[in-house]
């Protein structure tokens, strides 16, 4: 048995773009810059990475729509390493998330995209999400009580 699961929570680093294989299969790449836990010692600031993710399908058409840059995500999903060759010719390796699902990680007040509520999901096909029908969300205002 083999376990390949991620999950990362950082600010995406540009506006995600759709983009569509040859046979029309939506598909979307992005960078997260991921705070690390810990801080340096010699600056005493917290390291940054930026992790590449791409999302497929319906996730990746969920993603293009509802995030923008600053916005935090949090992806889960699987680490996939590609080999491939760059102009010269030499060998290269690179790393990527490839994301089963996303999350937004900030409420709409904190988040840098201004767009209308969107569900706190989506992943894979198998998902349950639908929009309704004219397209919209309504806000929805929380008055600080629970309902039970």
């Amino acid at each position: 048995m083999s376990l390949n699961r991620v999950v990362i929570m950082g600010r995406l680093t540009r506006d995600p773009e759709l983009r569509r294989t040859q046979t029309g299969t939506a598909v979307t790449s992005f960078s997260l810059a991921v705070d690390r836990d810990f801080k340096s010692r010699e600056s005493g600031e917290k390291a940054t990475d930026f992790i590449d993710v791409v999302a497929w399908r319906q996730t990746a058409e969920f993603v293009c729509q509802y995030f923008a840059k600053g916005r935090m995500a949090v992806v889960e999903g699987r680490l996939q390493i590609r080999d491939w060759k760059d102009k010269d010719g030499n060998n290269r390796r690179s790393a990527e998330v490839v994301a089963d699902n996303v999350y937004f990680g900030d409420s709409k007040r904190d988040g840098a995209s201004g767009g209308d509520y969107a569900p706190p999901a989506y992943g894979s096909p198998a998902s349950t999400y639908s929009a309704p029908a004219g397209g919209g969300f309504a806000e929805i205002e929380e008055d600080g009580e629970l309902p039970f």
